[in-house]
């Protein structure tokens, strides 16, 4: 099999992944339907009103993060997910069958958005860290790879078929379609082998609250820096949904279908940087920073297409280095995390990834109404290059942090031993947890590679 697509070798990762693109199909043509909804149908292309709904999406994962993240690690992933997945069926299916009957309200519509945040606040992490369990160590960078194939192969199918349905019966029927969707993941999820998934690394006791999740991320510099690098580009620049949807309705004067068209134009620059990701090996914090840097200046050039077509076609590069910057961080951050800490760090990682959207969404929504909607691309855009460039300024200038970019670009392996010192030394419950977590990584990391070498 090409290397590209090595971990589908594995049955259960390919029943994970057939599942997915389903669901994930489904969830893109939800967030299109969404949008639409909120914008044309309860409101007068209200930007506040799209940004609000987002905000009250992603809330609680910043919020609940810690908790959530403490709970993926101690319960069983597969059986969380499968419960994930059924409580998301039931709030699609419910707001569908309210835009039907003609009974949906916009404070129905933030209430609904608001229990789907809830419910990705567990989803999320425990979704990132189970990929661990369906393949090897060595695996995981394909697998986190073709994850994201995934969700974008989604994103680009969902827009174009949402559009297609809202011109064709409304937005009603997006949603109800979304919520069946959710059950292809509940059925891969039960059809597989269990005695085939990795065991999953229950933190010791003392080692379970949330804030040594914290702790351990305030002890490896590199995980701080990705992180802040992700969380400051998703309040700028991640705000697709809300810019693409102002820039096709005010500023081209298109309907639902050529908004849908946009998404799926973006998703395929995505889905390229997502395949891309998965041929690479081992990413590095220096490609998160360059992609970074690259994502800021294409969306600049984005904001300054004449017409509808250029821009369109000026989003496949957007969505190209937007993928690799979020790929290349999730695998870089997994690789260096703990098996018995993975769930919180990833939690962490989600909440700052999807959190930074409440804050930047009604801004950029408002900037939309009082500036025009190509400002809201434009400042997203100078923001994202500014916070790429300061990020490699910050690497430049400390010696402490030059050290653990290099030893994180050089792999896993390697990763271990300086975090573990530093934690011994600090003395609290939460360092020694840390020191506990990098001790076990480092006997699985020589198990690893003295089968990797035989």
């Amino acid at each position: 099999m090409s290397p590209m697509f090595r971990a589908l070798s594995i049955r259960n990762y390919r029943l994970w992944a057939s599942g997915a693109i389903v669901s994930n199909t489904g969830t893109w043509m939800q967030r299109v339907a969404q949008d639409w909804l909120v914008l044309t149908q309860l409101t007068d292309n209200s930007g506040v009103a799209v940004g609000i709904t987002t905000a009250l999406q992603f809330a609680p994962v910043l919020l609940l993060a810690p908790w959530a993240g403490a709970a993926t690690d101690r319960f069983d992933r597969r059986k969380v997910l499968i419960a994930t997945q059924i409580a998301s069926a039931v709030l699609g299916l419910t707001l569908g069958l309210l835009v039907v009957t003609g009974l949906a309200e916009l404070w129905m519509v933030y209430a609904l958005a608001t229990g789907l945040g809830i419910v990705a606040a567990v989803d999320g992490p425990a979704r990132q860290a189970f990929v661990s369990e369906l393949v090897p160590v060595d695996y995981l960078p394909n697998a986190v790879g073709l994850n994201s194939a995934s969700f974008n192969a989604g994103r680009l199918l969902g827009p174009g078929i949402a559009g297609l349905l809202i011109n064709w019966f409304g937005t009603g029927p997006v949603f109800l379609i979304n919520g069946v969707s959710f059950i292809a993941v509940v059925f891969s999820l039960t059809r597989m082998n269990r005695a085939e998934l990795g065991h999953q690394q229950r933190p010791a006791r003392g080692n379970r609250s949330a804030r040594a999740g914290l702790a351990y991320v305030r002890s490896r510099p590199e995980i701080a820096l990705i992180m802040g690098i992700v969380g400051l580009v998703a309040m700028l620049g991640l705000n697709s949904q809300i810019t693409i949807a102002l820039m096709a309705r005010l500023t081209f004067d298109k309907g639902a279908g050529e908004y849908g068209i946009l998404g799926s134009v973006m998703a395929i620059g995505s889905l390229g940087g997502a395949l891309l990701a998965a041929r690479r090996e081992h990413p590095t914090v220096k490609l998160v920073i360059g992609a970074a840097a690259a994502f800021g200046a294409t969306s600049i050039l984005s904001a300054l297409m004449p017409t509808y077509w250029s821009f369109g076609l000026m989003l496949i590069p957007v969505g190209l280095f937007a993928l690799t910057m979020l790929t290349a961080a999730n695998a870089t951050i997994q690789l260096a995390t703990e098996p018995a800490m993975r769930g919180r760090v990833m939690a962490l990682y989600m909440a700052i990834l999807m959190g930074g959207t409440p804050v930047g969404s009604p801004i950029i929504g408002w900037i939309g109404e009082e500036f025009g909607p190509r400002w809201t691309v434009l400042i997203g855009g100078i923001g994202t290059l500014l916070v790429a460039l300061a990020a490699m300024a910050l690497v430049s200038r400390s010696p402490v942090l030059q050290e653990a970019v290099a030893r994180a670009d050089r792999g896993p392996a390697l990763t271990v031993t300086a975090t573990t010192e530093r934690a011994k030394t600090t003395g609290t419950p939460e360092s020694e947890a840390v020191a506990r977590a990098t001790a076990s990584r480092a006997e699985t990391t020589t198990e690893v590679t003295g089968k990797s070498a035989v």
